[in-house]
């Protein structure tokens, strides 16, 4: 089952899928042809994709087995960073008006508030590859 669909901020006619448990897997599509550009198993279910508005990065959010948010280096998709904190499925990711904060909303009914897209952060995600930390944590 498709997931997740997010369209790049960077490219023209460039779609991203996330599949479900079955398929696991990020797609690029060329939309104006319909071609697939690239595929990539994450592992996990994608629930929900949200790219960066500053740079040619995704973020996906995951379901089963570490209910985490994974930011890639797009086209190369190799990962910059693993967010985990929710104990639930993610299913929906929203980014601020400025574009630096991202809110994630997971089956464990919470909120949690990522400084995944901040400019400070670039610095230090080149040397961390896992982040235990996050802003703030609210219970819906």
């Amino acid at each position: 089952a498709v997931k997740a669909l997010a369209w790049s901020p960077h490219e023209r006619n460039l779609l991203a899928s996330g599949g479900g448990t079955a398929d696991r897997t990020i797609k690029f599509w060329n939309a104006s042809s319909g071609a697939l550009i690239n595929s990539i198993d994450t592992g996990s279910q994608v629930c929900a994709l949200q790219w960066s508005p500053h740079e040619k990065e995704i973020l996906s959010s995951h379901g089963y087995a570490e209910n985490q948010l994974c930011l890639w280096k797009y086209p190369t998709m190799a990962k910059m960073k693993e967010l985990k904190g929710h104990t639930s499925r993610v299913l929906h990711l929203a980014t601020s008006p400025d574009g630096n904060l991202v809110c994630s909303g997971a089956a464990d009914e919470t909120l949690r508030f990522w400084n995944v897209f901040s400019s400070d952060n670039k610095r230090k995600s080149e040397s961390t590859s896992t982040i235990q930390g996050l802003s703030r944590s609210s219970k819906l």
